[in-house]
């Protein structure tokens, strides 16, 4: 091996049959990722986990742009439209909670790459069968089958990617690959107009074709996410730590050949405890006990950008059909503007996060978005506003909001020590998702479809001012996360147990 700072593993590991080692271990394993410089295996890690938001992006959008063409007759379906866009929406937002949950728990258990396969796995499954829905309750099942197997996707994806990219990048990477979301949403507003046209697809064949493709660009994705690793910091802690510094023996070979430059030695080591797994109480008295104030960080930024979000993209398309006449069929185009509007945000805020700091971009991106996002609720009351005008509007406020909203993925799975990182990412994503994912929809559903233009502006107030609140807690309880290891940000349970803290 070459002179890279492969780390002395000291100690007192000894070998299991299984492969594994059992004790005390000294490693440089997150070090060394962290000081390596961007080079085309982090790409493979991005395009192999992250592409998986445009997925989802792809779903959510399809389900709001379909909704006006599902309900009409000849769909091959006895649904409302509301059905769509409020009880649909609220149960894909409830499998994925339920996902991220269950696949959370096996994710710190198991590792994140069994995991990120088998979601995705569950996704494509699911999605398929919900092109072939004959009945309102199959749709629906499949539609929390398809939340189900995407919430799973946050929990194990989050967690390899911050562990797996260097400390420099983590904020942006995070941030730009949970706003790849937006990608997926514009694919899906452009495709459902012309799946949606009936000069092409009959209005029973076009929907299920949207969904198809998503099985389609599903299955792409897993052929590449085959090549991505299981995380080192994962590895080591769970007793495979031979594995672990081979791994990133092999990844520093391979920049250095890349770069054609000598990797500098990592200077700094890590000792730990190898343990198996770490129960729900342990988890629990971490997250609530050792750290409040995280605790009400991810629970505010998850409300509010959960509600904001979920209600909006389930019933954008509703707000122009019902408010400014515009067809079902043409409300693709102006979802895919605001989408792609979207996706800049945490393009050119992203890096942002890393050099001026994670507490001043959360918070100011939340207050700010709300502030907007009640100005344009006042503009739309006052009857100012047309569709083009609105769609701008939403633009300008979302440019924000999606920064502030993939921040709150990025917080969540870098405060908390590595043994909870999935669970927590998982915990924080279903309560905040199901405070205001699940009544968000619901609520905004029964607001935008009653025509009335005071119960809309309503719904926008109410998101504007979670995201108003949420970026009140950012200002006094944000992490200054940037530029700092993992390790450092929160020790890792096994480190604590190795070395006992004297305060205790």
């Amino acid at each position: 091996m070459s002179g890279t700072g492969a780390s002395a593993r000291t100690g007192t590991a000894t070998g299991t049959a299984a492969g594994t080692a059992t004790g005390t271990v000294t490693t440089k394993v997150p070090a060394r990722l962290d000081r390596l410089p961007w080079s085309r295996w982090h790409w493979m890690i991005v395009i192999g986990l992250g592409t998986v938001w445009i997925l989802d992006g792809l779903e959510v959008t399809v389900v709001g742009s379909i909704a006006s063409r599902l309900s009409e007759d000849g769909s091959g379906l006895p649904i409302t439209d509301a059905q769509v866009t409020g009880l649909a929406a609220a149960l894909y937002v409830a499998g994925a909670c339920c996902g991220a949950l269950f696949f959370g728990r096996l994710t710190d258990l198991y590792g994140r790459k069994k995991l990120f396969l088998i979601t995705l796995a569950v996704y494509l499954g699911a999605t398929a069968l919900t092109a072939l829905s004959f009945s309102a309750w199959w749709f629906f099942l499949f539609r929390f089958l398809t939340g189900f197997g995407i919430g799973g996707e946050y929990a194990a994806i989050n967690s390899a990617i911050d562990e797996l990219i260097p400390s420099k990048y983590r904020g942006r990477v995070d941030l730009i690959i949970n706003g790849s979301f937006w990608l997926g949403a514009v694919a899906g507003a452009l495709l459902s107009v012309v799946a949606l046209n009936t000069e092409f697809f009959a209005p029973s064949v076009g929907w299920r074709l949207t969904f198809a493709l998503g099985v389609v660009l599903g299955l792409v994705i897993l052929l590449v996410r085959r090549h991505v690793p299981e995380s080192p910091r994962w590895m080591f802690i769970h007793g495979r730590t031979q594995e672990a510094e081979d791994l990133v023996a092999d990844v520093e070979r391979r920049v250095e050949a890349e770069t054609g430059r000598r990797l500098p030695e990592a200077d700094r080591a890590i000792t730990i405890t190898v343990r198996r797994s770490i129960g729900f109480g342990e988890i629990a008295r971490t997250v609530f006990r050792t750290y409040p104030r995280r605790a009400v960080l991810g629970l505010s930024l998850f409300v509010g950008q959960a509600f904001l979000y979920n209600a909006i993209t389930f019933g954008f398309g509703t707000i122009l059909v019902t408010f400014f006449e515009v067809s079902s069929s043409v409300t693709g185009y102006y979802f895919a503007v605001v989408a792609f509007g979207n996706f800049l945000g945490p393009l050119f805020l992203g890096r942002l996060f890393d050099t001026l700091g994670r507490r001043p971009m959360i918070a100011g991106t939340y207050i700010l978005s709300g502030v907007l996002l009640f100005a344009t609720a006042w503009l739309f009351g006052a009857g100012r506003l047309s569709a083009v005008t609105m769609t701008a509007c939403w633009c300008v406020v979302l440019f924000f909001a999606s920064a502030g909203a993939s921040s709150a993925y990025l917080t969540v799975s870098e405060i908390f020590p590595m043994e909870t990182r999935a669970m927590s990412i998982a915990f924080f994503y279903a309560i905040g998702t199901a405070a205001g994912g699940i009544s968000g929809p619901l609520i905004f559903a029964g607001l935008t479809s009653s025509g009335v233009v005071s119960d809309a502006v309503l719904a926008f107030s109410i998101g504007a001012g979670l995201m108003v609140a949420a970026g009140l807690v950012a200002v006094f309880y944000a992490v200054a996360a940037e530029g700092r290891s993992l390790e450092d940000i929160a020790t890792p349970l096994s480190a604590r147990a190795a070395e006992p803290d004297p305060a205790r």
